[in-house]
């Protein structure tokens, strides 16, 4: 449920004060600071930076992206929060902090099973646990421990690659962890299975420039190959986006991401 709707007249530090009110709760403590005009918090205890950005800000994506390059050259991982993006979903925001904070409970891959799930079931789980929710996928798979779906991927359809004969592509679309807890290995246990049933000669994803520099994917041994441009949405007076195709400085209310980073994953 949105907690702000129809209220772009509101006070822009309404959104802010929530934020501030539930990391606090949920345990976080924090030092409140203004560097070149942004609004920035350092999440004490841990390696973790947001960047408060307002639906109304006059930054450029480009200076958003070296603001990231700036705190990661000195280790510390900075999320771009924006202010729709939180008034729309604050809790599955608040539970991806703790997920990056490593606040959250910690179950072991190997002891989870993994299994085919049904469309729905990847759905509802997707709409709950990612900030942007299930998109049309040809596999989908889930992570069970005690008969308890803990973690879903989704995968594209194979993808016939020109660069060499018989070579197919799979796209991991979706990932996301049951809210409150991190799987350990959990991802890869995913890959491994799909790299076994389904026999592709590579695995492609794209991480949100916003809230990554893909860290996890090299973990895990993708490769960064490109980098994709920044999207500008529109959103309404629910802070719902639509993806937009043009800069038109005419639109009412507009946001922009930082674009995502490609990584394959070769076999």
């Amino acid at each position: 449920m949105n907690i702000y709707p129809k209220t772009f007249e509101r006070n822009n530090a309404e959104w802010i004060e929530d934020l501030t009110l539930k990391l606090s709760s949920n345990g976080f403590e924090y030092d409140f600071n203004y560097e070149d005009d942004f609004r920035i918090i350092f999440i004490k205890n841990c390696n973790l930076v947001l960047n408060l950005i307002s639906i109304n800000t006059s930054f450029t994506s480009q200076k958003l992206v070296n603001l990231q390059q700036k705190f990661y050259n000195n280790n510390l991982s900075l999320v771009h929060l924006w202010e729709d993006v939180f008034c729309n979903k604050p809790n599955q925001v608040i539970e991806r902090i703790k997920s990056l904070a490593g606040k959250n409970a910690r179950i072991h891959g190997r002891k989870t099973k993994v299994s085919k799930i049904t469309k729905p079931e990847a759905e509802s789980f997707l709409n709950e646990n990612h900030l942007q929710g299930a998109v049309s996928s040809r596999y989908k798979f889930g992570l069970f421990f005690n008969d308890e779906l803990v973690a879903v991927a989704t995968f594209s359809a194979l993808r016939k690659m020109n660069h060499s004969e018989n070579y197919k592509s799979i796209e991991l679309i979706r990932f996301a962890v049951k809210a409150g807890f991190s799987v350990s290995g959990g991802l890869s246990k995913l890959i491994v299975h799909v790299r076994e049933n389904i026999k592709p000669n590579d695995v492609m994803s794209y991480a949100d420039r916003d809230w990554s520099a893909g860290a996890s994917y090299l973990k895990l041994g993708f490769e960064q190959v490109s980098f994709t441009e920044p999207q500008i949405f529109e959103i309404d007076e629910n802070f719902k986006r639509t993806l937009v195709k043009t800069s038109d400085s005419t639109l009412s209310k507009k946001v922009f991401n930082t674009g995502s980073i490609k990584f394959i994953l070769k076999f």
